[in-house]
């Protein structure tokens, strides 16, 4: 059983590493995902995991089917059926449904328990990791709507990843254990993020455009490149109705860019500040990667310490 729980544990760590992989490419080369590529991901996630948890009985396979139900049906659009006259009826939906699931594992949790023979561990992170992505998209946190389904994914496909393949200081393993592995994912991708910031500023400083106002979050981009770039115009300033962050495709975005260049070029306008959109799914999956390697990377510095 242990050698059939470890090829398992390889396989949802195949598909997760191939499947960040291929969707860190397609967020850096058009900052768009396809939802097909994370309903795959998701029915592999929850196959998968229906193997894993199949020696606990049924209790443990009728909570898992549960949880895969409840991470799918945020990747597929049965919402856009109702159509907006019926948005109010989509959020009481959506309520219910997260009020029934949470407090089904809940209850099932308190009456028999966490372990193997009870409720799985897997179940409970892998719900836990759901809740967390919708509340981090709903507070902006989470900007893009792949960034929330990948985090879903993520909590389906490896809820739990507690041996690290490289480096696992002997404090992390009790707490990593138990704690959702796409935590440890956002945690490693959040400390990748500051990188971001550091590199803008060597840049600016590098060419004599560092500013305390724009020096972190900006840099400057001839305006001819626009339409090739993945920014955000911020000086000069543009009109609400030049925005370019309501642009809800790839698509449109490069059109609203395209516009903006020829309008800046008109008005003899020949560098602008930009400030970068970051794929973020490009630091999610190389949180992913740190943290199969090396667990929880906040962790790791602290047990260094």
């Amino acid at each position: 059983m242990a050698g059939l729980g470890e090829l398992l544990t390889s396989a949802r760590v195949v598909v997760l590493v191939g499947g960040f992989g291929y969707a860190a490419v397609a967020d850096l080369r058009a900052r768009e995902v396809s939802d097909r590529l994370w309903q795959l991901l998701a029915a592999l996630a929850i196959a998968l995991g229906l193997v894993v948890v199949a020696g606990g009985g049924a209790l443990a396979i009728g909570l898992w089917v549960l949880v895969g139900a409840f991470a799918f049906e945020h990747l597929l659009p049965w919402d856009d059926a109702l159509g907006e006259r019926h948005a109010g009826k989509v959020l009481w939906i959506e309520l219910a449904v997260y009020v029934g699931v949470v407090g089904l594992v809940g209850a099932a949790a308190v009456r028999w328990g966490i372990g193997p023979s009870s409720v799985p561990i897997d179940v409970v992170a892998a719900v836990a990791s759901i809740v967390v992505a919708r509340v981090l998209f709903e507070t902006g946190v989470l900007y893009g709507g792949a960034d929330a389904k990948a985090l879903i994914v993520v909590g389906v496909l490896l809820p739990v990843f507690a041996v690290p393949l490289l480096y696992a200081p002997a404090i992390e393993g009790p707490l990593l254990a138990r704690l959702p592995f796409s935590i440890t994912l956002l945690t490693d991708a959040a400390l990748f993020s500051v990188l971001v910031p550091i590199a803008l500023a060597i840049r600016n400083l590098s060419r004599g455009e560092f500013t305390l106002q724009r020096g972190f979050t900006c840099y400057t981009l001839d305006v001819r490149e626009l339409p090739r770039r993945f920014v955000w115009v911020r000086d000069p300033a543009l009109g609400e109705d030049t925005t370019l962050e309501d642009a809800e495709t790839s698509e449109e975005d490069i059109r609203q860019r395209t516009r903006i260049a020829r309008d800046l070029q008109a008005q003899g306008v020949q560098r602008v500040w930009v400030s970068p959109q970051l794929p973020f799914l490009v630091l999610m999956a190389a949180g992913a990667f740190a943290g199969l390697l090396a667990g929880n990377l906040l962790l790791d510095l602290f047990a260094a310490l």
